[in-house]
Order: C-alpha cells, then structure tokens, then sequence
C-alpha cells in the first residue's frame, strides 16, 4: 500500500521525464521546420535579390563613417580627460552622427523602403560632423571622420539622388 507522500513523490519524479520527452519533440518540431523552410528558400522563383544589401557601396562609406566617428569620439574624450574641452562641440556632432549612421546603416542593410526618406536626414547631419570636424582638422581623427562624412554625402547623391 503506498502512501499519498510516496504518490505525490511518484508523479514529481515522473514529470521531468514528461518535460524532457517535450523538450524533445519540440527540438525535432523545430528541426523539420528549419529543414522545411530551407527546402522552400531554395525553391524555384524564390527572390533572394533581398537577402544582401543592394547599395553596398553606400553601406561601405556610412560603415566606415562610424568607424571613423568613433575614433574621433575616443581623440575627443581623451582631450576631455587631459582637461582640453576645445573639442567638445566636436565630440557633440560626431555622436549626434553616430546615432543617425547606426541606423541608416541597418536600414541600407535591410533594403528597407524608408533608406531614401532617411537619407536625407543621414546627409544633413553628415555634412553638420564633416564641418565641425574640419574646426579641427589639425587632429588625424577629426580629419578622417569630415573625409568620411564627405564621402557619405556623396554616395547618398551618387546612389539615392
């Protein structure tokens, strides 16, 4: 005769076997849905035009802005902590560019319908950094990220023009 503890103790036992039994299924669920939508990607008359960005050239300058503009920003906070707050607008704009390149940068990558109507926005603040940075141009940094800003603007004309 058991008990009620011994029952109890029974089903508690027995329920991470359920579990893992579930864990189980879902995982070989999961694995014919990926094979599954793998075969169907590779259908006939799939569109992979849309799988890779298709202004890679303008994907390459706004990648290389944000490179640029980090480095900058890093020339920027150390002059900050050698007490020098002469590039302090500087650091202000190249940021303000980074926010608006980072995404700009994920909307050319995506192909998304709002890159154009983003471009604009992208342009204007390039063209803000690149002015301030040639302030300071004397700085390899701050130079580099105005040339980079520049080259932005004019792959935005040359391909969303």
């Amino acid at each position: 005769m058991t008990t009620t503890h011994e029952t109890l103790a029974q089903k508690n036992h027995s329920k991470p076997n359920l579990e893992r039994r579930e864990l189980l299924m879902g995982a070989g669920a999961l694995a014919t849905m990926t094979v599954a939508g793998s075969a169907m990607a590779a259908m006939p008359g799939h569109d992979h035009s849309k799988h890779s960005p298709q202004n890679v050239d303008l994907l390459n300058a706004v990648n290389t802005c944000l490179d640029k503009g980090q480095r900058c920003t890093a020339h920027c906070l150390v002059s900050f902590v050698e007490g020098d707050t002469a590039l302090a607008k500087c650091a202000a704009k190249v940021h303000e560019m980074h926010a608006v390149c980072e995404a700009f940068s994920y909307l050319v990558t995506s192909n998304s319908s709002y890159t154009k109507a983003y471009a604009e926005i992208c342009e204007q603040v390039c063209k803000d950094c690149e002015k301030e940075c040639l302030e300071h141009k004397k700085h390899v940094e701050c130079r580099e990220c105005a040339n980079a800003c520049a080259d932005v603007v004019d792959q935005i004309k040359l391909r969303l023009g």
